[in-house]
C-alpha cells in the first residue's frame, strides 16, 4: 500500500459512522455541582495537598525537575487549575465561594493554580494607572489564601493583558495594544510592567500577612504572558499594514551594523539589498512579508532571539531584586526554531498549545473538527518540541476545544503523553476548571463555549481521568529521551515559522524527548544537525540497538502506529485511538471501534459511536484486577440546548444555544477479568452524587454501560464489590 493510500484510509477509517452514533441528546437535570460527603469523584483521600509551610516550597531538583525544597530528589506532579475569570464568567469569587471554590479544585484533585489576566481584572472600568479595583483586589487577596489553604501553590503572569495598569481602556482582554511589543524597546513600558509588580506582587496580603512575592506558594511567575515579538506582530497584523512593526527598524539595523560591520559585508549576505538600504544610515527596510523566506528574515530571528533573551534577563533581575525566590519562565507559546533559541537560558519552560483553536464566541467562528489522534497528537508534539532538557516543563495551556466532536480524545492524549514525557505542570485552560453550580447569570456561563471548560461534562470528564493517569501517576515517566540537539543562531534558515520536523517528533509517541546544547551531548542517540538529514527510524534503530527500546516494541512509523518505550500508550493513527494499559488505569479513545479492543483486564467489545473510555482504581489496589472499587468514565460528545450551525459538517458557529447542556446518548460494552463476587455497578451523577436506585448487579464477565441513567446523562460510574 503506498504511503498516499494509507493516509486516505486512516482519513475514512476516522470518520465515526452515523449510522452507529445515536443522535438522542439529553438533558443535564444537575444544578449544584459541589460533591458531597464520601463522593467517588472527592480524590483528595488518595491525592491529598499537602500544607505550604517550610520546605515546601518548588524548586527545581537536580533532576531538572520541580521538586519541594524539602524532598530534593522526589519529582512533584502538579495538576493545574486555570483561573482566567474576568466579568463576563463572573470575575472572583467572594470570600465565601472563595472557600468553597478551593477546598472544592483540592477535592477534584488540583495542586496548582495559574492566575490569569489579574492586570485585566483589576483594572476594568478604572480611569487611572494602577488604580486598583479595591474589591477585586481584596477577593484575589482571599482567594490566593484559601488555595494555599487547601495546599494550591500559585502561578502568575507579570503581565497578561495588552493594556497592563493602564488606566482608561474597556478593552482589557483583546489584542489592542502594543504594549508586549514595547516592553523590549520602550523604558516607559518596561518601568510600567515593573511598578505593575511592585503594586501587586510587592503589596502584603492582609489574608496571609505576606506579600505574594515573598510566599512559599507563589511557584512560577511568567514575565509576560505570550509575548513573542513574532507571535505579537501576528496577533496584530491588519490588512493593509506592514507585518513588523517599523519601531524594530532603528534597534535592527544597530544589531545588524554588530553583526557586519558594513553595507558591502551585508550586501554580500543579502542578495536582495537595494542600492538606498544603508547601515550607515539606519535604511535597512524590514522584511514586507513574514511569509518569504530570505536572508533578510534569518537575521531578523537572529535579532528577535538577542533582544527576547536580554530582555527576558532584565526583568528576571528586577524580580529578584525585588525579592522573588521562586521560579520564572517566559515566551510561553508559538513553538518556532527561533522561539526555541530564546528559552535556552530559562530556569523554567512553559508551553500553550490547542488542538482546533478557537478565536471568537461570535456566530462564524469557525473549527476544523479535526481528531488529535489522526493528528497523531500534533498539539502535544508541537510543544514538546520546545522543551529543553534539565529544566522544569510545564503546559500553562492547553485544550481541545469545545465544540470539536472528538474532544473527548483530550483527557486521555494529553494527560498521558505529559506523564509520558515527565513534564511537571499540566493546565488545561479556561475561565476555571470547575463551577459551584450551573446557570449562573454571567454571559459566559449561560450556555458551553470554547475555553469554558468547567461547564463540559465531555472537558469534566477529561480533567477527571488527568488527576489519576497524571497527577496520581497511573502512566508513568519514559525511560528513553531522545534529545535534539541544538547548536545556536546557525540552525536558523529564512522561514520566520520554522518548527521541529513533524516527522522527527513523533519520537515523542515512543520516548521523551527534548532540546539540548550539540555542545553537550554524551554520545546516546540524539536527532542531529541539519534536521533534513536525519531518518526517524535510523533513530529507534539506534535507540534499539543500544537497548534503550524492546526489540519487539510495536512502533510502526510507515502505518502510524506508535507504543511508548514503558508498552503503556498504543497511538493508532489507522484506527483512531489512543490505548492506555497500566496497572491502575485502562483506557481507549477512540473514533472507530469496528472490533474488541482488549486492554489487560478491560475489554471494550462494542460501543454504539465514538468516545472515551476508561477504568480506574479507586481503592489501594495495586491494580484494577485486584481492585473491588473501580471508577468508569464514558464520555461522547455535548452541545448547548438550541445549538445551530452554518454547515453540515458543524464547522461554523450560527448560534452557541443555551443551557441546560445536552449529552449525547451512547452505550459501550464492556467485559472486565476481575475478582470473584457480587459486583454492583451504580450511576455517579456529573455532581459526584450516588443512588442506591439505580444501582444494578452486574457480571464483569460482560455488562453494559449507558450514560443514559434514571438520575440523568452521566459521564461517570462507580463498579464495587462487596
Amino acid at each position: 500500500m503506498t504511503r498516499a493510500l494509507r493516509w486516505v484510509v486512516a482519513a475514512m477509517l476516522a470518520i465515526p459512522s452515523p449510522g452507529l452514533a445515536s443522535d438522542e441528546w439529553l438533558p443535564v437535570r444537575e444544578t449544584s455541582m459541589v460533591l458531597g460527603e464520601g463522593s467517588p469523584l472527592d480524590f483528595s483521600a488518595f491525592l491529598p495537598n499537602r500544607p505550604i509551610a517550610d520546605g515546601g516550597q518548588l524548586v527545581t531538583g537536580k533532576q531538572g525537575r520541580l521538586v519541594r525544597a524539602g524532598e530534593p530528589e522526589k519529582p512533584v506532579r502538579l495538576l493545574c487549575a486555570s483561573l482566567a475569570w474576568s466579568p463576563a464568567s463572573g470575575g472572583f469569587p467572594n470570600h465565601a465561594d472563595a472557600d468553597l471554590y478551593a477546598a472544592e479544585l483540592a477535592k477534584h484533585g488540583y495542586n496548582i493554580a495559574r492566575l490569569h489576566f489579574v492586570d485585566a481584572s483589576l483594572m476594568f472600568g478604572r480611569s487611572r494607572d494602577f488604580d486598583f479595583d479595591p474589591e477585586v483586589l481584596d477577593r484575589i487577596h482571599y482567594l490566593l489564601a484559601a488555595l494555599k489553604r487547601n495546599g494550591i501553590y500559585w502561578i502568575m503572569d507579570g503581565l497578561s493583558s495588552w493594556r497592563g495598569a493602564y488606566g482608561g481602556y474597556d478593552d482589557r482582554w483583546d489584542p489592542s495594544s502594543d504594549l508586549k511589543l514595547a516592553l523590549y524597546f520602550d523604558d516607559k513600558a518596561y518601568d510600567h510592567w515593573l511598578e505593575f509588580q511592585r503594586r501587586f506582587l510587592s503589596l502584603v496580603n492582609p489574608y496571609t500577612g505576606t506579600a505574594p512575592i515573598d510566599d512559599k506558594a507563589l511557584a512560577l511567575v511568567i514575565l509576560v504572558n505570550e509575548n513573542n515579538i513574532e507571535f505579537d506582530s501576528i496577533v496584530r497584523e491588519r490588512e493593509g499594514k506592514p507585518h513588523y512593526d517599523e519601531r524594530l527598524k532603528l534597534p535592527f539595523n544597530r544589531w545588524l551594523e554588530k553583526q557586519y560591520g558594513s553595507t558591502d559585508a551585508l550586501s554580500r549576505a543579502w542578495p536582495d539589498l537595494a542600492a538606498n538600504e544603508r547601515l550607515e544610515d539606519a535604511s535597512v527596510a524590514l522584511p514586507r512579508s513574514r511569509y518569504e523566506d530570505s536572508p533578510r528574515l534569518k537575521d531578523l530571528q537572529a535579532f528577535f532571539v538577542s533582544v527576547e533573551t536580554t530582555t527576558a534577563a532584565r526583568m528576571t533581575k528586577a524580580l529578584r531584586e525585588l525579592g522573588y525566590k521562586g521560579e520564572i519562565s517566559n515566551f510561553n507559546n508559538w513553538p518556532t526554531i527561533q522561539t526555541t533559541l530564546s528559552r535556552q537560558d530559562l530556569p523554567v519552560v512553559t508551553m500553550n498549545t490547542y488542538q482546533d483553536w478557537v478565536g471568537s464566541y461570535a456566530p462564524g467562528a469557525t473549527m476544523t473538527q479535526n481528531s488529535s489522534i489522526d493528528d497523531g497528537a500534533g498539539y502535544m508534539r508541537l510543544i514538546a518540541a520546545a522543551r529543553w532538557l534539565g529544566k522544569p516543563f510545564v503546559v500553562s495551556e492547553y485544550d481541545h476545544l469545545f465544540w470539536n466532536r472528538y474532544r473527548y480524545e483530550a483527557g486521555l492524549v494529553m494527560p498521558a503523553y505529559a506523564a509520558q514525557q515527565g513534564w511537571d505542570v499540566l493546565c488545561r485552560h479556561g475561565h476555571g476548571p470547575i463551577i459551584l453550580k450551573y446557570n449562573e447569570p454571567y454571559a459566559h456561563k449561560k450556555a458551553m463555549l470554547p475555553y469554558a471548560i468547567a461547564l463540559d461534562p465531555v472537558a469534566r470528564a477529561g480533567e477527571t481521568l488527568a488527576a489519576l493517569l497524571y497527577r496520581r501517576g497511573d502512566v508513568s515517566a519514559s525511560k528513553l529521551t531522545i534529545p535534539f540537539h541544538v547548536r545556536g543562531p546557525e540552525d536558523l534558515d529564512g522561514d520566520m515559522q520554522a518548527r521541529e520536523p513533524e516527522r522527527l517528533t513523533e519520537l515523542a509517541l515512543v520516548g521523551a524527548i527534548g532540546m539540548e546544547k550539540a555542545s553537550e551531548a554524551d554520545g546516546r542517540p540524539a536527532v542531529g544537525q541539519p534536521r533534513s538529514s536525519v531518518d526517524p527510524q535510523a533513530i529507534l534503530d539506534a535507540v534499539k540497538a543500544a537497548g534503550l527500546l524492546a526489540k519487539d516494541n510495536q512502533t510502526d512509523l510507515k502505518t502510524g502506529l506508535y507504543q511508548s518505550d514503558t508498552g503503556e500508550l498504543l497511538l493508532d493513527r489507522l484506527r483512531g485511538q489512543l490505548r492506555v494499559s497500566t496497572p491502575r488505569t485502562e483506557a481507549v479513545a477512540f473514533s472507530t471501534l469496528r472490533e474488541p479492543v482488549n486492554l489487560g483486564t478491560v475489554r471494550v467489545e462494542a460501543s454504539d459511536g465514538d468516545g472515551l473510555l476508561s477504568v480506574s482504581v479507586l481503592d489501594d489496589a495495586a491494580s484494577i484486577a485486584q481492585s473491588r472499587r473501580l471508577l468508569v468514565i464514558y464520555a461522547t460528545d455535548a452541545h448547548n440546548t438550541g445549538m445551530r450551525f452554518s454547515d453540515d459538517e458543524e464547522k461554523v458557529i450560527a448560534d452557541f444555544g443555551r443551557l441546560p447542556v445536552l449529552i449525547r446518548k451512547g452505550y459501550v460494552d464492556l467485559s472486565l477479568k476481575l475478582a470473584e463476587g457480587r459486583w454492583r455497578l451504580t450511576p455517579v451523577t456529573l455532581s459526584g452524587a450516588t443512588s442506591a436506585t439505580a444501582t444494578q448487579t452486574v457480571s464483569p464477565a460482560g455488562f453494559r454501560i449507558s450514560n443514559d441513567t434514571i438520575s440523568g446523562p452521566t459521564t461517570f460510574f462507580l463498579l464495587e464489590a462487596d
